[in-house]
């Protein structure tokens, strides 16, 4: 396949094409089904399990699992940039981190209480596998577009990944309402939870299949070379990330951002991976199939008004500036933390996940681009990126504690929401402090 140029539609195609690919998995996995299945496995007047020792409430288990993946994260996503970067070839460690996560899917399906070790470390390497993938994926931005072309394909990747996921999605809702369609056989539940199983696998096959089409125009990296690892090069990530905060000192408006960035993507993040575990436990829904219905329902309200809301965004920040709209969807995340506290009703729920989905696609988008047009002008974006995901990946790590230490200390997690309102709130501040004479 010949090498394409920067900027060709193709390769920005093909580069967007893998949000289609990996999509499935923030939303099948991490977001509607698998949360659902997980609650089920529990007597709704014994959410508890021991492991080690411990006897962890369900949801709090889950939050301290995905914290310790997003550590596991943050800690090797250098040393392996750095090695991307020494070698020139990103690819590769981006399609490992694929396989290892899409296995890790198919392994969910043996998930269950008796083997809860066993399947807390298919989850746990599902995690791994997703943003470890994304690490380099998101590193590949500037080396395929243009600054002028960042806003629109980034929001075009996030869009594709909406559409991707609801489709799969929408597939999975039919097998598990219905599975005697799809001659699952056993009792209604256990038919249901079969379903769920067979949804976990699905995701794993998806995001291999479709990753392939991106593999096939994205160029190794930004160098040709033939060079070896050595034990040098191993910590050379955390060398690069060590150059990258000492030359932040002086780019002002980009430490500036990076700052509230972890700040407020902090909480975004959080919301995203505890929203359906929030809500099976917290609104009051008339029955397990009532609740299965419900979240399922009002993740796809998520999903789909996303789609718009990435390009609404993409379309005020070309009006107003990105700084301002990243500010205005701040405090907008704030009156939705506020709301989320009082709610009970699967009305409010659903009320809640529309206007969810019409910020979580543009702050997720536009914060990515943002990022990559502060980026001073050089060859070696693999550094900046690593940096910038290291930074969110510890938010996350701190965020899914705090929220698992309140889940697992007050046994309800809506102390929590109220706390991620003063992390939106915080980041609203920090983009304040970026320089007028920059804002984008």
């Amino acid at each position: 396949m010949p090498i394409l140029p920067k900027g060709h539609p193709k390769l920005l195609n093909a580069w967007a094409f893998y949000d289609w690919a990996n999509s499935v998995y923030s939303l099948v996995i991490a977001s509607a089904v698998f949360p659902i299945f997980y609650n089920a496995l529990f007597e709704k007047d014994n959410p508890y399990i021991m492991v080690f020792g411990q006897n962890f409430k369900n949801s709090a288990l889950i939050s301290f699992v995905t914290a310790a993946a997003f550590l596991c994260v943050a800690i090797f996503s250098p040393i392996l940039s750095g090695i991307a970067d020494y070698i020139g070839n990103k690819k590769i460690f981006m399609r490992t981190f694929n396989y290892i996560g899409a296995m890790s899917c198919v392994g969910l399906y043996f998930f269950d209480l008796n083997n809860i070790l066993l399947g807390i470390t298919f989850y746990f390497f599902g995690l791994i596998g997703f943003w470890g993938s994304w690490v380099f994926y998101n590193s590949y931005l500037p080396d395929i577009a243009f600054p002028e072309q960042q806003d629109k394909i980034s929001a075009k990747g996030f869009s594709m990944g909406y559409c991707g996921s609801v489709i799969l999605l929408i597939i999975n809702l039919i097998m598990i309402m219905r599975p005697e369609l799809f001659n699952i056989s056993g009792t209604p539940a256990q038919a249901s939870m079969k379903a769920m199983r067979y949804s976990f696998a699905m995701v794993g096959i998806w995001w291999i299949v479709f990753s392939q089409y991106t593999y096939l125009y994205l160029p190794k990296g930004n160098k040709n070379s033939n060079r070896k690892v050595t034990k040098a090069v191993i910590f050379n990530g955390f060398k690069e990330i060590k150059k990258v905060w000492k030359q932040l000192q002086t780019e002002i408006p980009l430490k500036r951002y990076l700052l509230s960035y972890f700040v407020f993507s902090m909480a975004v993040q959080t919301v995203m991976l505890v929203a359906t575990y929030f809500g099976a436990q917290e609104i009051l829904w008339k029955d397990a199939e009532e609740s299965q219905i419900g979240l399922i329902t009002c993740i796809l309200l998520i999903q789909i008004i996303a789609i718009f809301g990435a390009f609404l965004t993409s379309r005020a920040s070309a009006k107003f500036g990105n700084i301002n709209v990243l500010i205005f969807l701040n405090a907008f995340w704030v009156f939705l933390c506020g709301f989320a506290y009082f709610i009970t009703t699967p009305m409010e729920f659903y009320i809640m996940a529309s206007l969810v989905g019409l910020v979580m696609g543009g702050i997720q988008s536009l914060s990515r681009s943002t990022y990559s047009k502060f980026l001073p002008k050089t060859e070696d974006t693999t550094s900046f990126f690593s940096f910038y995901d290291v930074s969110e990946k510890i938010g996350i790590v701190i965020g899914m504690m705090i929220y698992g230490i309140i889940d697992q200390i007050t046994g309800s997690p809506r102390f929590a929401i109220v706390f991620l309102a003063i992390f939106f709130i915080s980041g609203l501040l920090l983009l304040l402090r970026i320089p007028k004479k920059v804002l984008l």
